[in-house]
């Protein structure tokens, strides 16, 4: 019988195995296809046939992207633009997910279900207001217009998150702090952040993909070629249908999703403990 349960276990892990690996391989197609036409000609994207590999490899697409059209100012513009909204939103997000997590005072339930209600309406329907504030304030056209923005929308994430791994900390951790002659600040400083790293690091990571992704205020706020991040630029590219070159596009895909890879693969070891903690009910 013992026999029978594992050999049943095995089929089933085996079934499992090969179902998820299908879905990979079918998942990847459409990004290693992209990959092909970035080494390919001009015409290769409006070729009939679909291959993954190209018929005559060249690196003229990436060399043109890189020295003949402004990417790496694209480029420039959107590490601005992450890095300003992360460290705003942070600023404002760790503090107020612990008072949540920690104290309990009139309205606090209240407060976060607001939060959500209001980060529920879509972004489209903000966009003329949100215009016109930013037209009226001087900052229409500028990054720090759109980093209040981004952090603006990205807090009610990163608080619901954080506190929810604020949650997990013990308590009888920070009283033992307390009990040494450890301060607030000194207590979150010393204590809280460094429990709470992987949180942070994953919220960081997300508010880095969302901002790094972000199409519709980019292409709205920011005017000036000088200005644009990697989604205006990109839409530039295109912009005209006289002088779309697929290949030149796809080249400059790939090499946008590079920085998001590459700092992907250095924090995924706190991926799984900062997103499940993260979601643990109170």
């Amino acid at each position: 019988m013992k026999k029978k349960k594992d050999f049943r276990s095995g089929c089933k892990l085996v079934v499992l195995n090969v179902f998820f690996t299908v879905l990979c391989l079918v998942v990847l197609v459409p990004i290693l296809y992209a990959l092909s036409v970035s080494f390919s000609g001009k015409g290769a994207a409006l070729s009939g046939g679909l291959s993954l590999l190209p018929e005559n490899p060249t690196l003229e697409n990436y060399r043109t992207i890189l020295f003949d059209k402004p990417f790496l100012l694209w480029l420039k513009n959107s590490a601005l633009l992450s890095v300003g909204t992360i460290a705003v939103a942070m600023f404002c997000a760790i503090p107020a997910a612990y008072a949540a997590s920690r104290w309990r005072f009139a309205g606090r339930t209240s407060m976060l279900r607001m939060l959500l209600v209001l980060n529920a309406f879509p972004q489209v329907l903000s966009l003329f207001a949100l215009f016109r504030v930013l037209k009226m304030t001087g900052l229409l056209n500028a990054h720090a217009g759109l980093i209040m923005i981004y952090a603006g929308s990205m807090c009610v994430f990163a608080i619901w998150n954080l506190k929810g791994y604020f949650d997990t900390i013990p308590r009888s951790i920070e009283e033992a702090a307390r009990m040494d002659g450890a301060g607030d600040l000194s207590l979150i400083a010393r204590v809280v952040l460094p429990l709470a790293r992987p949180a942070i690091i994953v919220t960081c990571v997300m508010v880095l993909i969302t901002v790094w992704n972000e199409y519709l205020f980019a292409t709205t706020f920011l005017l000036d070629k000088n200005a644009y991040s990697l989604a205006g630029g990109l839409y530039q590219l295109q912009s005209n249908d006289y002088s779309r070159n697929w290949s030149v596009f796809t080249a400059a895909s790939m090499l946008s999703t590079l920085p998001i890879l590459l700092v992907f693969f250095k924090v995924q070891k706190y991926m799984v403990s900062g997103l499940t903690a993260g979601g643990v009910k109170e």
